[in-house]
């Protein structure tokens, strides 16, 4: 504090030599003058837009005025702003300005407007106020003593200003803002006084934890000042904090150490008005027409000194007893009220200073609520012990406190509790170190947090405290369209209510009914283009204040337009993420299980997840599940039973489905086949119209496939399905927007190729004529709902026939029976060989059936033979 006040009195020099500059005004500026003089005084940089000097405007005297002042520190706190005067000016009389450097000034009035200051002690606890140079130290103290320097102010003011302590060690943030001080006094004796108007509000905090806030205090003193001992005695006084009356008596005297103090003050009245009066009226409303019966009194003494390493000792004191209120508008009142709370340091040590709460009372009703508690080490590792006792019925709370709240309170809490803990056991989760023991209960309540849809109605809930964890020995709530019951364990409960941690847990809930929806939050940050909910602004979020585990039981879960039966498994959730393991479910009558995990940390959900379907009924699950429409569309026309394996990821739409255009993953299906219906189909009617040896709806009853997926295409891996003798291979790829490209290659035996193929392969006596298969290709475009289909059936049936009339032509030419075999081999050996002669549902050639191309065949083999027999006769003439 005296390096403090050095920096304040240099600052007053600064100003001084202001005034001492304006005779030579005429031979040099006067801000050269006063930035030479902070320069050789001052570790900081003063800066200030204008100093002006006007005799007009203010004549018969003179004003001088700085605009924009600003003091910057140098290292360690480079760059970082000390001090801010919006402006500062000073009246004198005009000769006061003519005279020389030794005589005594007389300043008639001093205005300051908008300062801030901002004081700051590192963790090392080096400060920022330390501006003043060592060299000019003893300069300093002489010349604050000189008589040279003397002030008879009329009047001087400080308006809508600002000060702040930063104390980076302990934590500590001290405000004062909305500053506005007046004061009239004569500085240039050594007895003087100084009537003064002080008004601000003032916050300080601790660790995070707010001990003011924004309380509003006044100050109307007359303030005694011996300026040879720097002593400042209260005189007539009167304060308030908020609307509380406070009488000061004492004296502040400035020391080579720090401060010394002795004040002692109270509240000259007792009323019980005066209590609430310390709450801030924002809380309290108008106290002015409210009831109050018993006493009030606060008093202490602040004794001791203040500097680097010391505080005062304190000794203050509030008690209350057999007191009550009601306001006149609340139909409740509270009754038998009693206070008995104190602040005590007795060493001077900041440590050591510790808050009693002793009793502190009510009743409401017949509702007793008694409680007590004991914090010591404030200022470090804070202890608590606590003790709580009581019923009270929470609607009754605003029946006879004016408090506001979003969600009127509901339920019946009772309690016996003590609780023992250090602030540094819970941040760290030292459960060893945080002594519960007791029981709190609750029933009837409603809970509503931003972190939930829908308010939680809590019909009850028991809690045993246990050292360490809290046990949940019963709980049954409804919310939205869910009811569930939970047991368990949580190990951080004060964690959860005193600071930032999660609420940590093991849980074991049942549900009849379960909605997933009902348990997301909405994000009103997600965009148009994000998730989200109903609304444009927000999406649905897993709450991030739970870390927990739940092994759940549950008849049915409602997800989205689906209703899962006996849901069982396990499911932790942290970080906004949700890792379900060994879920299984009754769905479309047969089972799923699902592992994996879903996170809606970043502003769209993702989800990664492994899902096993056991004898799904097929029409149902391709009737509600859009993920199976998109990978396998024409299943919808399959009746029967699925069993497959999906790993899939990607990212969760606005209802918190799959966005199927972000999904990729791969699956393993097997089809059990009851029924198909071609009719259904335009994709195998047109197979059907193409293939007409094929009746489509028998096809195999069991289709086993692989597949992929992956920014919306489909990869089908070939796969075989049976027609009668006609084996069927498939494979190719489709995009969720059903685009195709199939291929279905078949190996039909040639006695499905009309009577002309079959009257050939009658006439060949050969054993081997059965086994002849030709391969017949089914090609695949277009869309599932119109499809385009081209087959080499023609040519394939026109080659099978040229072949076997070549063998017909070999027996009529008597070549042998080698030569006929070696025909058959090939023919037997090279079936895929074949020449494609495609036609598609959109070609202008009308496809042959294949009795036509038989004839055709025959007619160019037997033209064949008939032209060699009549060229021969004609070369054997």
């Amino acid at each position: 504090m005296k390096k403090f006040l050095k920096t304040v009195v240099i600052l007053i020099l600064i100003f001084i030599a202001i005034l001492v500059a304006i005779p030579f005004a005429l031979e040099s500026k006067i801000d050269e003058i006063v930035q030479n003089y902070a320069d050789e005084n001052l570790d900081a940089d003063l800066s200030f837009d204008d100093i002006s000097l006007s005799l007009i405007r203010s004549f018969p005297k003179a004003e001088i005025s700085v605009e924009n002042l600003k003091v910057t520190n140098r290292a360690p706190f480079k760059g970082e702003t000390l001090a801010t005067a919006k402006s500062l000016s000073f009246e004198m009389p005009v000769a006061e300005i003519f005279k020389g450097t030794e005589e005594p000034l007389i300043v008639n009035e001093i205005i300051a407007n908008e300062m801030l200051l901002t004081l700051i002690t590192n963790k090392n606890g080096t400060t920022n106020y330390d501006i003043v140079k060592e060299s000019e130290s003893s300069t300093t103290a002489s010349a604050s003593k000189s008589s040279g320097f003397s002030f008879d102010l009329q009047n001087y003011e400080i308006n809508n200003s600002a000060f702040t302590y930063i104390d980076e060690g302990s934590h500590t943030i001290f405000n004062l803002t909305e500053i506005n001080h007046s004061g009239k006094g004569i500085f240039s004796g050594k007895q003087s006084e100084l009537d003064t108007n002080t008004e601000a509000k003032v916050s300080m905090s601790i660790d995070s934890t707010n001990y003011l806030n924004n309380n509003i205090i006044k100050l109307d003193a007359l303030i005694g000042m011996d300026l040879e001992e720097s002593k400042y005695t209260f005189k007539d006084n009167k304060g308030y904090i908020n609307a509380l009356p406070l009488e000061f008596d004492g004296f502040v005297q400035m020391v080579e150490e720090g401060q010394n103090i002795d004040l002692t003050f109270k509240n000259p009245e007792s009323s019980f008005k005066d209590f609430l009066a310390v709450i801030p009226e924002a809380y309290t409303k108008d106290i002015e027409n409210v009831k109050t019966t018993g006493n009030f009194t606060v008093n202490g003494i602040i004794k001791g000194l203040v500097s680097d390493k010391t505080i005062p000792t304190l000794d203050i004191n509030m008690r209350s007893d057999n007191a009550s209120f009601k306001y006149p508008d609340l139909p409740k009142s509270v009754n038998n009220i009693v206070i008995d709370a104190s602040v005590k340091n007795t060493t001077g040590n900041i440590d050591d200073t510790f808050v009693d709460i002793n009793k502190l009372n009510f009743k409401i009703d017949e509702d007793i609520f008694k409680s007590e508690a004991h914090i010591k080490d404030l200022t470090g590792n804070i202890l608590v012990n606590a003790n709580l006792d009581g019923i009270l019925k929470l609607a009754n709370i605003t029946k006879a406190y004016p408090i506001e709240l979003e969600n009127q309170l509901s339920g019946i809490l009772k309690g016996k509790l003590n609780t023992a803990f250090d602030m540094n056991a819970i941040e760290t989760n030292a459960y060893q170190r945080i002594k519960n023991r007791g029981n709190v209960s609750i029933t009837d309540f409603i809970f509503s947090s931003e972190d939930i849809v829908n308010p939680i109605q809590i019909n009850t809930a028991d809690l045993s405290f246990n050292s360490g964890n809290v046990s949940l020995n019963n709980f049954d709530a409804i919310t939205g369209k869910s009811d569930f019951s939970a047991t368990g364990t949580i190990t951080n409960l004060l964690g959860f209510l005193l600071s930032d941690k999660k609420l940590q847990g093991d849980f074991n809930v049942n549900s009849n009914s379960f909605a997933i929806a009902d348990f997301m939050v909405e994000d009103e940050t997600a965009t148009e283009k994000s998730n989200k909910t109903t609304s444009d602004e927000e999406s649905l979020k897993i709450p991030d204040f739970l870390d927990c585990t739940i092994t759940a039981n549950a008849k049915t879960v409602i997800y989205d337009n689906l209703n899962l039966n006996n849901v069982k498994g396990q499911l932790h959730i942290k970080d906004q993420n949700a890792n379900l393991k060994n879920m299984t479910t009754d769905l479309f009558n047969g089972q799923l299980g699902i592992s994996g995990n879903v996170s809606t940390k970043e502003a769209k959900p993702k989800f990664d997840m492994q899902l096993a379907m056991q004898e799904f009924d097929i029409s149902e699950s391709f009737k509600y599940l859009k993920m199976l429409q998109a990978i396998a569309p024409i299943a919808k026309v399959v009746e029967g039973k699925l069993n497959s394996t999906i790993d899939v990821n990607g990212v969760l739409d606005a209802s918190f489905s799959p966005d199927l255009a972000t999904i990729s993953g791969n699956a393993l299906a097997e089809i059990l086949t009851s029924n198909i219906n071609v009719s259904k189909s335009p994709l195998l009617s047109g197979l059907d119209n193409k293939l007409d040896f094929i009746d489509f709806n028998k096809l195999d009853k069991e289709i086993k496939t692989k597949l992929s997926f992956d920014d919306g295409e489909v990869s089908v891996k070939p796969f075989t399905i049976t027609y009668e003798d006609i084996p069927i291979e498939v494979s190719g790829s489709h995009n969720f927007s059903n685009t195709m490209n199939y291929n279905a290659v078949l190996q039909v035996p040639a006695k499905y190729l009309g009577s002309e193929v079959n009257r050939l392969i009658g006439k060949i006596d050969d054993s081997n004529i059965d086994k002849i298969t030709i391969p017949v290709t089914a090609t695949i475009g277009g869309t599932f709902t119109s499809p385009q289909i081209s087959t080499d059936l023609t040519s394939g049936v026109s080659n099978l026939t040229k072949q076997l009339l070549d063998i017909q032509k070999q027996k009529l030419l008597g070549q042998g029976k080698d030569k006929v075999n070696d025909l058959l081999g090939g023919l037997l050996g090279n079936k895929k060989e074949t020449t494609s002669d495609s036609t598609s549902n959109d070609s202008q050639v009308d496809p042959k059936r294949p009795e036509d191309s038989v004839k055709e065949g025959v007619k160019n083999v037997l033209g064949g033979l008939l032209g060699s027999k009549k060229k021969k006769k004609k070369d054997d003439k």
